[in-house]
């Protein structure tokens, strides 16, 4: 079923995974709406030189007003949003573990990793819901589902993000919102930094497919979510991880 027309609301799109989202929205034939606090102009510029439909939209999702403004220019020039991605995230400066987290550090993750998140939904979902419907995938990560070193804040935020989009997938699914969850593993994007040599080996090796994942692999299963023919699937957490979660 076509996603042609249908509009994507993509946080984080600026890089990595959220750009990957944006990308494959524009291929499929959205109009994208590419939402970040930079690179979000040079990403719309690659769907519009592709042939698609996009606009850039500058937003730090921990401040409410600005989801405001980024949803009602969407409105406005759309006429609706189809398909919210809530992607953007951060990890921890230096050590993240129950003893040396700093109350700074805290804060800036759980405000853009958790509560980004919901600050989207809240802002979104009205719009959805006088529409008729709508589909909303928020990214998570693999460190929400099992334990792991030195993601302590982290894990905490993507945890929640599990818990929040189960709780509203069961109340707005009368309303015809649905709400899933992609739980990436390792994904070669910039938020990994300049792993070594070494490290990469060990991760290839721990992952049962043998190689870490693209971008692409979470934005095909984002956009799979946002389609018309997925209209039975709400309130699940599919992890893309090439088998990491289950050994």
């Amino acid at each position: 079923m076509s996603l042609q027309g249908a509009t994507a609301l993509i946080t984080g799109a600026g890089s990595g995974i959220g750009r990957g989202v944006a990308l494959r929205a524009g291929k499929e034939g959205m109009n994208v709406v590419v939402a970040d606090i930079k690179g979000h102009d040079k990403v719309a510029e690659e769907i519009m030189a592709a042939g698609g439909q996009a606009s850039a939209a500058p937003l730090d999702v921990r401040d409410p007003l600005a989801w405001e403004e980024v949803v009602g220019q969407a409105t406005s020039d759309y006429e609706k949003i189809d398909l919210l991605v809530n992607n953007a995230g951060v990890v921890s400066e230096g050590l993240d573990n129950a003893v040396d987290q700093s109350d700074e550090q805290w804060d800036r993750v759980i405000s853009i990793n958790l509560k980004g998140y919901f600050n989207g939904m809240r802002a979104v979902m009205p719009s959805m819901i006088e529409a008729g419907g709508g589909a909303i995938v928020n990214v998570s990560s693999v460190a929400g589902l099992v334990g792991m070193v030195n993601v302590f804040t982290y894990s905490a935020a993507k945890g929640g993000v599990i818990g929040m989009s189960r709780q509203a997938a069961v109340e707005y699914a009368k309303s015809g919102i649905r709400v899933n969850v992609i739980c990436p593993g390792i994904i070669e994007t910039p938020i990994l930094g300049d792993i070594t040599d070494e490290l990469r080996a060990h991760c290839e090796a721990f992952t049962p497919v043998a190689r870490l994942g693209k971008p692409d692999d979470i934005a095909a299963m984002a956009i799979h979510l946002g389609k018309p023919e997925s209209a039975f699937v709400t309130g699940q957490v599919i992890a893309v991880d090439g088998g990491w979660t289950a050994q």
